[in-house]
This record gives C-alpha cells, sequence and structure tokens, in this order.
C-alpha cells in the first residue's frame, strides 16, 4: 500500500469514484455505483474490483458494517484537492500559480460574482501576510 497516494496516476473512473466517496464521506459499492454519471455495463463486480485497487494503491480503506464494506478516502479532501490542483498547474500552466489565477479571472464575468473576487483579493492580502511574517 503506498504511503502517500499520488492523485495525478488515477484514471477517469478511479477519480470519479474518488469524487463521488469524498462528497459523501464513506460508502458502499452500491451507493458509489448509484451515484455514477456513466456506470460501466458490468455495473457492481467492475466498481467493486475498481474500490479493490484503489485500497490497494492506499486511496481508500474500508470496514465491515453488518455484511457489507464501507469505503472512505485515506487523503482528506484538502490534501486530495491540492494534489489534484498541482497536478493541474504542471499539466496546463507550466506551474505557475499566477497563470491559473490569470485564466480564472479571465472566464466570463458572470462565472465571478463580486463576492468571490473580493474573497479571492482577500486570500491574496493574507498570504501576502503570512510570507513577509515567515
Amino acid at each position: 500500500m503506498a504511503s502517500k497516494p499520488n492523485y495525478q496516476d488515477l484514471s477517469k473512473r478511479e477519480r470519479q469514484i474518488m469524487n463521488i466517496l469524498h462528497k459523501i464521506g464513506e460508502g458502499s459499492v452500491s451507493e458509489v455505483l448509484e451515484q455514477l454519471p456513466d456506470p460501466p455495463k458490468a455495473g457492481y463486480s467492475s466498481i467493486r474490483a475498481i474500490m479493490g485497487i484503489l485500497r490497494k494503491k492506499g486511496f481508500l480503506a474500508y470496514r465491515k458494517v453488518g455484511a457489507k464494506y464501507v469505503y472512505y478516502p485515506t487523503t482528506k479532501l484538502d490534501k486530495a484537492q491540492k494534489s489534484a490542483l498541482n497536478q493541474v498547474m504542471k499539466t496546463f500552466f507550466e506551474g505557475s500559480a499566477p497563470k491559473v489565477v490569470s485564466t480564472l479571472l479571465g472566464m466570463s464575468p458572470e462565472k465571478l460574482s463580486e463576492d468571490e473576487l473580493d474573497e479571492i483579493a482577500k486570500m491574496i492580502e493574507e498570504a501576502k501576510k503570512r510570507k513577509k511574517s515567515h
């Protein structure tokens, strides 16, 4: 089992499963299958196999509840988000945070509200303060 799961190594289906489990916190194979936008034809057995692979890779753990297994992510959502964003930055933005922000701010005006822009500005100011204090 891997000590630090690397989200950049996930397939599309594995990412879908992880997204569902991060959203609901924990779930059985059936519960995950119900939430998949495009479930495979083999259904339950395919998803059970993929969740077993995710467990072996260190992304999921499980506990037994009665006759079923309930799976949950081994990594907190914020760490998973950072890992995923880091991969997107490397792949599409040459590892540059300013390019990511520039793209975000260049989106159509209706995508970002005034409150969201204020929140981003506040986060930038707070990051500057933390940087100066170190």
